[in-house]
């Protein structure tokens, strides 16, 4: 199977509200992250991506995947945010479906590795400018993620993509080990974007993904699969990675948007999930980014993070559920 890889800088479609007022639904009762305009959870709150990272021990391979990612020379920089055409951002389109969507047949490039659907794809589908044509749909009455990679929609029965993922957002369900998604990790894309919706409500307690340009043939947990090369010197699928808890950008400097993203990365930091250029961090595609929002992500060095390890959260190597902090189990399996 060869590589699945993202462009650095894909143009995105506008956020498309397709579905404003969802009915309530039960798996939306958990107390994790909700998803912007619906009321189901992006994965319950024990999700290993919504887990602080805070105080976890630093991973021994901190130092050798830094220096590999360039970290002493560059700075971070938010992969989303305006184009030259303004109704076009930069960043992962995505959209809220109608549960009466009518549902798509696709056939897949990468069958084996995904799952065979139907989903909710349709004509009016924003999908991802770019080689990598990425296209993101929520299902709020049931509370279902559909994604897929290289997404081409046909009408009659003739849609085609090379992968494609289905999520309950209600579950910490993984995917099978070795199998992709549509990022190269095997990890959901939507829960680990930064959303301007998100920032504005002044809180986003999640990891966002981001990408490196080397990345080992290796995977560790929660990413179920690799998409690398035979360097031990670089970062594996999955790595999770804390911005300092020293670092700080003046109040003159960094908005309240911007500051919520250093919190944000502090507590929950990035997840390595895709290949792409060094420090690529992923957002939605939104008309309502400013220049300046984003320009003010771009102070953000990479040398002020490190690599932390997180195994010890794991509960079952097939589950995304994680330990949490303050609990007995997290104090005797983390320390």
């Amino acid at each position: 199977m060869r590589e699945l890889t993202r462009t650095a800088l894909a143009v995105g479609a506008t956020f498309v509200l397709a579905f404003a007022s969802a009915s309530p639904n039960a798996a939306a009762q958990s107390s994790g992250p909700i998803l912007p305009g619906t009321e189901c959870p992006s994965f319950p709150a024990d999700d290993a991506l919504n887990t602080p990272i805070s105080g976890l021990p630093v991973n021994p391979d901190s130092a050798t995947w830094l220096a590999s990612m360039d970290a002493a020379t560059t700075y971070l920089h938010p992969d989303f945010g305006p184009s030259h055409n303004r109704k076009r951002p930069y960043g992962f389109p995505w959209q809220i479906v109608s549960p009466n969507q009518p549902l798509t047949p696709i056939r897949f490039l990468y069958a084996e590795e995904s799952d065979p659907g139907p989903y909710p794809l349709s004509a009016s589908t924003p999908i991802e400018s770019g080689t990598d044509r990425h296209a993101i749909m929520v299902d709020p009455a049931t509370c279902t993620l559909y994604e897929t990679f290289d997404t081409h929609y046909r009408a009659g029965g003739k849609s085609k993509a090379g992968s494609g993922a289905i999520w309950s957002l209600a579950s910490d369900a993984l995917r099978p080990a070795g199998w992709t998604s549509a990022d190269a990790a095997g990890l959901p894309i939507l829960p680990l974007l930064v959303n301007y919706d998100e920032l504005s409500s002044g809180a986003m307690d999640h990891a966002i993904q981001f990408t490196v340009a080397c990345t080992q043939e290796a995977y560790l947990w929660p990413a179920r699969h690799e998409a690398g090369q035979a360097s031990p010197s670089c970062p594996p699928m999955g790595a999770r990675f804390r911005l300092q808890a020293g670092f700080t950008l003046p109040a003159s400097a960094c908005s309240a948007m911007c500051q919520t993203v250093l919190t944000t990365m502090k507590t929950y930091g990035l997840i390595l999930a895709q290949n792409g250029s060094n420090w690529y961090f992923a957002g939605t595609a939104d008309t309502r980014w400013t220049s300046s929002e984003v320009d003010q992500l771009k102070q953000i060095p990479a040398s002020d993070f490190e690599a932390v390890d997180e195994s010890c959260l794991m509960v079952d190597p097939d589950s995304a559920q994680a330990l949490q902090p303050g609990t007995a189990a997290y104090a005797q399996s983390c320390g």
